[in-house]
């Protein structure tokens, strides 16, 4: 028989908290409705944070740089000893061969004795240990002999050094591909930063851009300035030439450069050969701390890890290539943190 009994009604404390819990949910899901997306950075926000990244991937430049230098460094060093090895081998060669002439010599005589056998089948180090043996060969045989000797030992140094030289290459050719690879990341991160600007935006930049740089050339006066002395005169005669180039990471003219590329090919048009990097350069002549003290042609150094470097043009001015994105142009040694100068 079926039962009759009323099914058991919720009571009133869970019908409490299902109504508590659903009007929750419908107060969550009108704010979500109604909450105001998130506000787009300004053009303003955006250039300073795009001007952060073209700095930190100017540091990288500067690092790169360096590596790339040694590098190149190290290959010139490398060839320069796989040749002298070469020529050695050819030299030690010549001397067996003289030492096997006199051999065959004196096999021919009958004369050959059992220690210069001994030699020519394998290593002398160990016969010219034993001074009684030096006794059973000529005073030519025993100069040619150790000859021989200090030429083997010459080449066993120099082949040691080019493996060290070969594992140093290896990996600053690795390091070489990171910093490459970490200022790509910067720029693409900027790229992106700027790409989120609608085109008037862009377009504002740019032509602010262009008017720094023809506001600080028409600051330029070098009517009273004094070059720091001829080679200084001629670099920065040489970089005046290069205004308006772009600058580009990596980059030493003259189709573009980058900050320390700019001042290295400027002086050696000079014929001065000047290090490659902006820190490098940086301790490569006399350090002058006062901007009263500078002259035209003296190089200026930036920021506390001196990543950057330009050429003095008189009137507070330097000329350089300043970031990606801008060219070489004038600017006010102000609007960036002066270290020091360097004349060269």
């Amino acid at each position: 028989m079926a039962s009759h009994r009323r099914p058991k009604q919720p009571s009133r404390a869970r019908v409490t908290v299902l109504t508590t819990a659903a009007a929750a949910a419908v107060a969550i899901s009108a704010q979500a409705a109604n909450a105001a997306p998130s506000e787009k950075p300004s053009k303003d926000e955006v250039k300073a944070k795009v001007d952060k990244l073209y700095e930190a991937a100017e540091q990288a430049t500067e690092k790169y740089n360096g590596a790339k230098e040694k590098q190149e460094k190290l290959q010139k060093e490398i060839s320069t000893i796989q040749d002298n090895v070469a020529r050695g081998q050819e030299e030690l060669n010549g001397l067996r061969d003289s030492m096997g002439l006199a051999a065959a010599a004196q096999y021919r005589t009958g004369s050959i004795d059992s220690s210069l056998q001994l030699f020519l089948s394998s290593n002398p180090d160990d016969y010219l240990d034993k001074a009684s043996t030096a006794d059973q060969l000529s005073a030519q045989q025993v100069e040619a002999l150790k000859k021989i000797q200090e030429k083997q030992r010459e080449l066993a140094q120099e082949r040691a050094e080019a493996s060290d030289k070969l594992k140093d290459l290896a990996s600053t050719r690795t390091e070489l591909g990171k910093k490459k690879q970490d200022i790509q990341g910067k720029l693409a991160e900027a790229q992106k930063l700027l790409n989120s600007l609608t085109a008037a935006e862009r377009a504002a930049l740019a032509a602010a851009d262009a008017r720094a740089s023809r506001s600080s050339a028409s600051r330029v006066d070098l009517g009273n300035s004094t070059a720091a002395n001829g080679r200084a005169a001629a670099a920065f005669q040489a970089a005046q030439t290069q205004l308006g180039k772009p600058y580009v990471y990596g980059a030493t003219g003259t189709a573009s450069y980058d900050c320390s590329g700019l001042t290295s090919w400027a002086y050696a048009q000079a014929g001065v050969s000047i290090p490659r990097t902006s820190q490098a350069q940086a301790n490569f002549g006399t350090r002058i701390y006062s901007e009263s003290q500078l002259r035209v042609g003296d190089l200026v150094i930036f920021y506390g890890d001196l990543h950057h470097v330009g050429l003095y043009a008189g009137n507070g001015q330097v000329i350089h290539a300043p970031r990606t994105g801008t060219v070489v142009r004038y600017e006010a040694i102000s609007d960036m943190p002066f270290q020091f100068g360097v004349r060269i």
